[in-house]
């Protein structure tokens, strides 16, 4: 697709050729419907237009330096589907299908994959949803599931640039023991009013505190929170955070770097403390943050005085990138290849 400008895609939504779906009717899975247009005729009646019950996931493929399509751990995302369903009380996706329909809509529109080297991807966004009419606060019979997916470029417009985030208290995007671990469309819904305040005010992005004292950092709107302390990699341990499997992978990648990884709670005063400080997710990826303004008093932390992204985060980020294009052993087995 030669007229496409892969380097300066944006994060959004990109038309492709094709997307696939299946439902669940009578107690069982239909088979894949390969579909190209892109809507969806729901029941005026179903559960996800009223009760919330829609879950979703995002993941990426990558044109590798060997020519070769990868996608980056399919079978996480799909644990993560079946959580989520099971949350909220959905049909869950069996691991096989979800796999099975991500390949089928990345040969698809396997001329919609960036060449390697221009910093883009292919974005998958798997979708579940209740499509069963249901009038009374109950679960659904009947769940469509859906993957499309387009070309990507990177979530902030900076790429990997520090950028500022603004901690909020006037906002909770969850409830303690609530849908945060989730990737519910819930979640994101609450956060959407103060990461539109933020972005108004200058900020690129916003960081909740848990919602039970507002005391410990909790999530990033769109991305787990982690930092750098001299040799250790340190993310918050919360009930009410999302399993980033960019989190998890960047833990993996700084144990085998020799780092020391600690989850726990992490105190709003310690920001102050940390060497370097990122957003990371799938979206994403890692996004250095360069201060963190404190929205209620004023304070302000400080993390780039350079404007630059730290050389651990750095080493991290060119890590996992290099696993996903095919530049570094992939030793823990994370790609799938798509042939």
């Amino acid at each position: 697709m030669s007229q496409i400008d892969w380097a300066n895609l944006p994060f959004g939504y990109f038309k492709t050729d094709y997307n696939v779906r299946a439902y669940y009717k009578d107690g069982k899975w239909s088979d894949l419907e390969v579909r190209q247009d892109e809507m969806i005729n729901l029941h005026m009646a179903a559960t996800c237009l009223h009760y919330g019950q829609e879950a979703f996931e995002g993941l990426k493929a990558f044109r590798g330096v060997d020519g070769k399509i990868r996608m980056f751990r399919p079978d996480e995302n799909a644990k993560r589907l079946v959580l989520s369903a099971n949350g909220i009380m959905m049909q869950p996706v069996p691991t096989d299908l979800f796999i099975e329909a991500c390949k089928k809509v990345v040969k698809l529109n396997e001329k919609y994959i960036p060449p390697y080297g221009v910093g883009a991807s292919f974005y998958l966004r798997p979708l579940l949803i209740g499509s069963g009419a249901q009038v009374g606060v109950k679960p659904a019979k009947e769940y469509v599931f859906l993957v499309f997916g387009g070309p990507v470029g990177p979530y902030f417009k900076s790429g990997f640039k520090p950028v500022p985030m603004q901690i909020v208290k006037d906002y909770d995007r969850v409830a303690p023991l609530g849908t945060g671990l989730f990737k519910v469309g819930g979640n994101y819904a609450a956060s959407l009013k103060a990461s539109e305040r933020a972005h108004d005010e200058g900020f690129s992005t916003v960081l909740f505190l848990d919602s039970k004292e507002h005391k410990y950092i909790d999530e990033a709107g769109p991305a787990n929170f982690f930092a750098i302390k001299g040799n250790k990699y340190i993310t918050p341990d919360s009930h009410s955070i999302l399993r980033s499997i960019t989190n998890m992978s960047l833990q993996q990648i700084a144990a085998d770097m020799g780092m020391e990884v600690e989850r726990r709670p992490i105190e709003e005063e310690e920001l102050s403390t940390f060497d370097e400080i990122g957003a990371c997710g799938t979206a994403a990826v890692i996004s250095p943050i360069s201060k963190i303004v404190d929205r209620s008093t004023g304070k302000e932390y400080v993390v780039s005085k350079d404007g630059e992204a730290g050389p651990v985060s750095t080493k991290l980020y060119k890590a996992l990138r290099g696993i996903q294009e095919g530049e570094i052993e992939d030793k823990h087995g994370w790609n799938l290849i798509v042939e």
